[in-house]
């Protein structure tokens, strides 16, 4: 929801919150705010303590996948769509971990394709459908994230060749690129971006307002962008210049 989202974006800049602070700001009750507040205790966000809670977001480190899921839900299934009718049927698909990446799943469901998902939610989601082709990878699994990762994944990765990268990201601008927050990610996504012949990132507009610990590569690798009406102007330009299609979910 939208207030533990700007809960979050407060918890980033300030080592400490006030139930009765955010009480005010939000103009909801305190028993709200201390439900907020437990919810993201138990994503592993806050230490609570009284009369409030402490933060405990590293500057280097993404939100949990949980906390994530709920943020931009529609434009997220929105890009999801988007980015699916951009896939043609018969293709070979290896698709990324992350929530945006997930709804990218939801929209292939229904599709004839071969899917190589590198994250256990979407494998999940499309054992059952009828028509994709579902190739697993090897790796170890991140705990949280349920991403798959490692020397195993990097190599059926490198063993394979695939008509599209669907790739999420922790953050993306011109000048720094495609980025991610988790050092064995990048290295995934790398490998799955080698493979591919061609590149679709998909992401919500906040991802432009981040740049995160780990280059994964240039704009000028990627074929298009798939995102909201939010991206920033310059970002949009940037791309375009750098000759990526970029594509606005509405």
């Amino acid at each position: 929801m939208d207030r533990l989202r700007a809960i979050m974006n407060t918890l980033r800049t300030n080592d400490s919150v006030s139930v009765a602070e955010l009480a005010t700001e939000h103009g909801v009750s305190e028993m709200t705010i201390r439900r907020d507040l437990d919810e993201l205790a138990q994503q592993g966000v806050v230490r609570r303590v009284r009369g409030g809670a402490l933060s405990l977001l590293l500057r280097g480190e993404e939100p949990p996948f949980g906390v994530r899921e709920r943020e931009a839900v529609e434009a997220k299934q929105r890009i999801g769509a988007e980015a699916a009718a951009l896939i043609a049927d018969g293709e070979a698909v290896v698709l990324d971990g992350g929530t945006t990446a997930l709804e990218v799943a939801r929209a292939l469901h229904d599709r004839r394709l071969t899917v190589l998902p590198l994250a256990l939610q979407a494998v999940a989601l499309l054992a059952s459908a009828p028509r994709v082709r579902l190739v697993l990878p090897g790796g170890e699994v991140r705990q949280g994230e349920l991403n798959v990762m490692g020397p195993l994944t990097e190599s059926s990765l490198k063993a394979l060749r695939f008509d599209t990268a669907v790739i999420g990201c922790c953050g993306l601008s011109a000048e720094h690129g495609l980025t991610a927050h988790d050092l064995p990610e990048v290295a995934v996504k790398q490998a799955a971006i080698a493979s591919a012949r061609r590149v679709i990132v998909a992401c919500d507009s906040g991802k432009f307002a981040r740049t995160a610990f780990g280059a994964v590569c240039p704009i000028s690798r990627l074929d298009v962008v798939v995102t909201d009406p939010g991206i920033p102007g310059e970002e949009r330009d940037a791309l375009m210049a750098a000759g990526v299609t970029v594509r606005e979910a509405v």
